[in-house]
């Protein structure tokens, strides 16, 4: 038990660089507490005293603003940061070593009984705002960015941002000073994402470019020809201007 406290105060000071001791820690930080507290109501609820882990479980929302079913199993150096507004539901499992920033829901989407709720393997990154909903399998070491919206499994390693989540482009990965240094990148954002639909857009504005340039060289013979008057509109087409906006 005091091994795993020892961890929790630890992972606090990796991941979080406005924590300045560990008497702070242990009366400041509602992920902390909500984490202890889960322990506790999780060993009553496999001991089948449900009513007192549930109670045990309405109290710790009420004290920390964030909402883990006691049936919800969470492994080892799992750091909730700020937490407010946090749901894990209860077939939700999370791993060792991930990290879950406010407002992140791991929901469910069905009314059956059995697994409902994701299961994220280790080192698992979810950024503020992020719903994770359904019996899905988030890999080890895979980041679900803020405010995405994940509806099908994201592996291994992988980056996920969206509504709904699509997953990023790995032949260019990102790769800043705090994140080779801390391990994760905070938020599960960077500026050097390379996403998917960005690259569409791009692909878009070239393919535009070229048929711009065709019709140029159409347009300039009919001229010549005599068959378009020399005052015919033309349109200006900036892809400068298009590819700086779509970044």
């Amino acid at each position: 038990m005091f091994s795993q406290l020892r961890e929790d105060i630890h992972v606090v000071f990796e991941r979080d660089p406005a924590a300045r001791s560990v008497f702070e820690v242990l009366t400041t930080y509602p992920g902390t507490h909500a984490i202890l507290m889960h322990r506790l109501a999780h060993a009553l609820w496999r001991r089948n005293l449900k009513w007192l882990a549930r109670w045990l479980a309405w109290w710790s929302r009420f004290m920390t603003g964030i909402e883990i079913h006691p049936g919800a199993t969470i492994g080892r150096r799992v750091f909730i940061d700020h937490g407010m507004g946090v749901v894990i539901g209860e077939t939700a499992e999370v791993g060792d070593d991930c990290t879950l920033y406010h407002q992140v829901t791991l929901g469910g989407t069905s009314w059956n009984q059995g697994k409902r709720h994701p299961t994220l393997q280790a080192g698992v990154v979810v950024g503020a705002g992020a719903k994770i909903l359904g019996p899905l399998l988030i890999g080890e070491g895979a980041k679900i960015g803020s405010n995405a919206v994940v509806v099908k499994d994201v592996p291994a390693g992988a980056t996920a941002v969206g509504i709904p989540a699509r997953i990023l482009s790995p032949d260019r990965e990102p790769a800043p000073t705090t994140v080779k240094k801390l391990g994760f990148a905070a938020y599960a954002i960077s500026a050097d994402m390379n996403d998917p639909m960005v690259k569409v857009m791009h692909g878009l504005i070239d393919h535009a470019v070229t048929v711009d340039e065709q019709l140029g060289w159409i347009m300039s013979a009919l001229r010549e020809a005599g068959h378009v008057p020399s005052h015919a509109r033309t349109d200006k087409f900036d892809p400068e201007y298009l590819n700086k906006i779509v970044d």
